[in-house]
């Protein structure tokens, strides 16, 4: 994501993306992130609040940072995975079992857990079939509207 691809909205934060691989022929689409419920946890604070202690004006969003604080270039996937696996770390987690791609997958899990339509959650993720989003929901809705609850 480059600045220009984020709009500040009254609802949240608009994203522009460009190109994904579920889009070959960069057609793009557009993604809404609503507020967070508190400061520290709202992703669309986080990112304007990163972006105005950055300074970023235009470029990438999510960039390297030295030790000494300078911004460098883009973050490349490898480097995102490093930072969901040491963050997957830090509470006790194995991190093996954790990929930048770990986030797309707790996402669909969660919303699922959360009771949101498959058709919300497909929207958000981009998955162009419902039966690859199932596949990424993993566990998350075992037993949301499940036939055995209450029988016993």
């Amino acid at each position: 994501l480059n600045v220009g691809d984020l709009a500040f909205v009254e609802d949240g934060l608009q994203l522009h993306l460009r190109r994904s691989k579920t889009d070959p022929e960069a057609r793009g689409r557009k993604v809404g992130i609503p507020f967070g419920g508190g400061p520290a946890t709202c992703p669309v604070r986080v990112v304007k609040a990163w972006m105005l202690e950055a300074g970023l004006e235009r470029g990438p969003v999510f960039r390297h940072v030295t030790r000494h604080g300078e911004l460098k270039r883009r973050l490349t996937p490898h480097a995102v995975a490093t930072i969901v696996k040491r963050a997957a770390a830090a509470p006790g987690h194995d991190p093996t079992r954790f990929s930048g791609h770990s986030l797309r997958a707790g996402f669909a899990t969660a919303a699922a857990r959360a009771g949101k339509p498959e058709r919300a959650i497909q929207a958000q993720t981009g998955h162009k079939s419902l039966a690859q989003l199932r596949r990424y929901v993993r566990e998350g809705s075992l037993f949301l509207e499940n036939a055995a609850a209450g029988l016993l």
